[in-house]
């Protein structure tokens, strides 16, 4: 599970996690937090290690009070190029939304593996992103390269 308010933005290589594979987005990210509307506050490296990264952030103190989720989850639902209609290949990722560790939003993104771009994507921007960064690294453990062509489309 990821913060909600978590944009990530660039791979941390070299993190504390001892086993970063298991984190919500398979490795670990920097980024910065989009909590308080209009501002981008970059997060220190202890604050991605234990808030950011990981979701239910009780501890953090730019995690508003009021707010609609705590933390995210993804998971592949049809993988390796599963048929989904007779004429394309997409892979299926499943999110979750939760608040007090309970689902209050699901659903499904379609990414296009034939032409390496999101068919169906997320209206915020931020669970989109996180998307983005989940598939790298399934990709990347499924051998399959995830192009800037992806990324870009995703941005659009």
């Amino acid at each position: 599970m990821a913060c909600p308010f978590f944009m990530p933005v660039e791979r941390i290589e070299n993190g504390n996690w001892s086993h970063p594979a298991r984190l919500p987005l398979g490795g670990g990210w920097n980024g910065y937090c989009t909590a308080h509307e209009n501002e981008h506050h970059i997060p220190d490296a202890t604050a991605l290690e234990r808030f950011c990264n990981l979701g239910y952030a009780e501890g953090c103190e730019r995690l508003p009070q009021n707010r609609v989720w705590d933390a995210l989850r993804f998971g592949v639902q049809a993988a390796n190029g599963s048929q989904t209609s007779s004429t394309k290949r997409e892979l299926l990722v499943r999110y979750v939304c939760e608040r007090n560790h309970l689902p209050v939003e699901d659903g499904t993104l379609e990414f296009d593996l034939d032409g390496w771009r999101w068919s169906r994507m997320h209206p915020d921007q931020r669970v989109q992103k996180m998307a983005d960064c989940f598939l790298q690294f399934y990709l990347a453990r499924k051998k399959l390269k995830f192009s800037a062509a992806a990324e870009n489309a995703a941005a659009e």
